[in-house]
């Protein structure tokens, strides 16, 4: 790395070495560019990683999410409980079933959903009546129909609490869809992040753990709905259909050959990556704790690998985040806010009636989460430097 490299820093970068470049490029001599052997491989990988039966490299998380949401048999008016806390993918892929996402507000410490009130708001809406009505949103819901699942998110590769939430979704006879887009490699309890639902998702964007470019995976037990989602993400063709015969109304989800000679080529440097990205989360944890007005990310005592994602800490509620973030770029540090609440994204406020206020812990973190840089090749070096422009922002 160059001096002028080792200075500047990157929001983000991902880790690209030469054996994943002559990976990619060894699948450009072949005559599979798509639905290839490489596919084939790298769902194996994860399922020799994960322990699962089964898993379907699709496109994208969201790609991914969707599916998931099509397997639990969600249609137009049923209900999925989830976070406003979360990338705006995880309520989209309701959306795009025109179901209805009533959201439950977060433990303030990890940012996850937090099950008690999940229990309470499928406790709520199947009895019916007031109770059900203030989980409701003001519009859109005027005929809600059953709960079908419980979209859960794991959010900056934190597993949420996942023994409570599947009790709840047993007892209820619910699928439990598992977002670990953000989560590769984390662990809940020992227990791998992904495989402690119905269905299991991650994501390989440029920013995550490992990446493919663009992609994701998802994992499962269940043989009957592996099927399906291999099916949708192949424009619904399923096992036994002839050439240009559809059974199911489906996508084009489908992974190429090259993004998954990179997942494969990056995977075998999973552990590395991972624990390059504890170290850098250390160095920040380390040097940040002169700083008064800066609260760094708790790891849970239920997390028993934290899969690091991205670096978020929490302003102070007397600072102005938003300003201290302007001035943290005009230092050259770039910083990103946090999650912006999903209730509170325009279309949902006008969809919905979503409103601030309607959950306080989400909007909270919202407005006091800042990402700062964060990658498995930052330096220490660079982490200092973050570091010395929050002291000058201050």
């Amino acid at each position: 790395m160059t001096k002028r490299q080792e200075k500047s820093v990157p929001m983000s970068s991902p880790e690209i070495n030469e054996e994943d470049r002559q990976a990619v490029l060894e699948v450009l001599d072949t005559r599979y560019l798509s639905m290839g052997p490489k596919i084939e491989q790298f769902e194996q990988t994860i399922r020799e990683f994960t322990g699962s039966q089964y898993a379907i490299a699709v496109n994208s998380g969201t790609a991914g999410l969707h599916l998931c949401i099509r397997a639990a048999g969600v249609e137009q008016g049923d209900i999925v409980i989830t976070t406003p806390f979360s990338f705006i993918s995880s309520t989209n892929v309701i959306l795009f079933e025109k179901a209805i996402p009533v959201f439950v507000d977060i433990d303030p410490i990890s940012g996850n959903m937090d099950p008690k009130q999940v229990e309470q708001a499928i406790n709520d809406l199947k009895n019916g009546g007031a109770a059900a009505a203030k989980w409701i949103p003001r519009r859109g819901g005027e005929k809600p129909g059953a709960v079908k699942a419980v979209l859960s998110v794991d959010v900056f590769g934190q597993p949420a609490d996942y023994d409570p939430i599947e009790k709840i979704c047993e007892k209820n006879n619910l699928a439990l869809i598992e977002d670990s887009c953000e989560a590769l490699g984390a662990t809940y309890k020992g227990r791998k992040a992904g495989t402690l639902g119905t269905y299991g998702v991650f994501a390989f964007y440029p920013n995550k753990q490992i990446t493919t470019g663009e992609g994701g995976i998802i994992i499962t037990d269940d043989e009957k709905a592996a099927a399906f989602m291999q099916a949708l993400r192949n424009q619904g063709r399923a096992p036994g259909d002839a050439w240009l015969q559809h059974t199911y109304l489906g996508y084009n989800y489908r992974l190429d050959e090259m993004s998954a000679a990179l997942g494969l080529s990056q995977l075998k440097r999973l552990d590395h990556m991972l624990q390059t990205r504890a170290q850098v989360a250390q160095w920040y944890e380390t040097y940040l704790q002169e700083f008064d007005l800066i609260q760094t990310p708790h790891i849970l005592p239920t997390t028993t690998q934290m899969s690091w994602f991205v670096y978020v800490i929490r302003v102070d509620a007397s600072l102005d985040r938003d300003e201290f973030a302007r001035r943290m770029i005009a230092n050259g540090i770039p910083v990103r806010p946090y999650f912006l609440p999903i209730h509170l994204q325009p279309y949902l406020m006008e969809q919905f009636g979503y409103q601030p206020g309607d959950y306080p812990v989400s909007e909270d973190l919202g407005n006091r989460g800042l990402a700062l840089p964060f990658s498995s090749v930052m330096s220490e070096e660079q982490v200092m430097a973050v570091c010395e422009g929050i002291r000058k922002s201050l």
